[in-house]
């Protein structure tokens, strides 16, 4: 039989617990943020030979990794590779002067700080002319909404998992559950974040299938763990995609912006591959979006392939009939009929 510890004692447990657990948050959220600045940023130059070994030798003085930079032909092509998320920005340089070229709706925090780079860099010369190819909508210039509307998704999508896992134990119920919540989360998501309150870009059908996409990613991963490791699943799962998703998914960054290789693997978990591809998404025609697909699809895959194998489980785990037993119970109802 085992002893509880005292009450004066399982309150010093549970203390030094959260505290441990506050211990491990604490860094994981503060870190990444009092850390983010450029670590091999893409940037593309074009311009005269003499012009662009001189710029790049400048961009790159203080700090040789924080910017990757590539030549390339012309202002088109330059244009071309940040209209295709394959750079963050380009420097188009000519006998007027350089032009900043960026996508702030690539990463807002990003088309900040290569401004402010491109006025220093250019400071004693002609000002730096800046074309947003991508411009954020109006009525979310700084990009705030875009990342705090992520936060609700995260939350109900768990909340949506937890209470199928608790409500609903058939295992096609618990299936159709989820796909139906994916369903409505990306109709309601696209219609309030898009038409409504005017945060994301882009058409409304591809956007709500982002959404349901990224939903159905979060909900079948935190159902999936709790259908084969049970209630301590349901922290498992929001521990990782809610606690370790979130410090890491660079939703209001970019992931070229925090510590690596930590910005790398947050686009990796649901939440920094769905702010990607969302961003591809809405603002992008798709662009750069591919392999967060892949993400989201290989998380949705894997949680409900979890939840089939926790159903599996249970099933063998039930107690089975007596062999024999229903043809016992049937000659039995038979013997009472006859004799009725």
């Amino acid at each position: 039989m085992r002893r509880t510890p005292p009450p004066a004692a399982l309150a010093l447990i549970i203390a030094a617990a959260v505290m441990a657990l506050q211990s491990l948050l604490l860094p994981l959220f503060a870190a990444p943020a009092a850390n983010l600045g450029p670590r091999d940023l893409p940037v593309v130059v074009t311009g005269p030979a003499p012009a662009v070994a001189a710029f790049t030798a400048r961009i790159t003085a203080a700090d040789p990794d924080a910017f990757e930079v590539t030549e390339v032909a012309d202002a088109a092509a330059a244009d071309a590779a940040v209209r295709g998320r394959e750079a963050y920005a380009a420097f188009v340089l000519g006998p007027q002067g350089a032009q900043l070229h960026v996508a702030s709706a690539a990463a807002p925090a990003v088309a900040s700080l290569l401004t402010v780079a491109a006025q220093q860099l250019g400071a004693g010369g002609p000002p730096v002319a800046v074309t947003d190819l991508a411009p954020l909508p109006a009525d979310d210039p700084h990009g705030g909404g875009f990342a705090s509307g992520f936060f609700p998704l995260v939350i109900t999508s768990i909340l949506a998992a937890v209470a199928l896992f608790f409500a609903v134990p058939r295992f096609g119920a618990r299936i159709a559950g989820l796909l139906a919540f994916a369903a409505l989360s990306g109709t309601i998501g696209a219609t309030v974040l898009q038409g409504w309150l005017g945060v994301v870009g882009g058409e409304w059908l591809p956007v709500a299938g982002v959404i349901a996409l990224i939903t159905l990613a979060i909900s079948a991963t935190v159902n999936g763990l709790a259908s084969v490791a049970g209630p301590r699943g349901i922290g498992l799962g929001a521990a990782l995609v809610l606690l370790v998703g979130n410090a890491l998914g660079a939703v209001g960054a970019a992931p070229e912006l925090l510590p690596q290789p930590w910005g790398q693997f947050g686009q990796w978990l649901p939440i920094g591959a769905g702010a990607t591809l969302l961003r591809s998404v809405a603002w992008f025609d798709g662009a750069g979006g591919t392999p967060a697909v892949w993400v989201l699809s290989a998380w949705a895959a894997v949680g409900l392939a979890l939840v089939g194998l926790g159903w599996l489980g249970r099933k063998e785990d039930a107690p089975q009939d007596a062999p024999g037993a229903e043809a016992h119970e049937a000659a039995r109802r038979l013997g009472a009929t006859v004799a009725g």
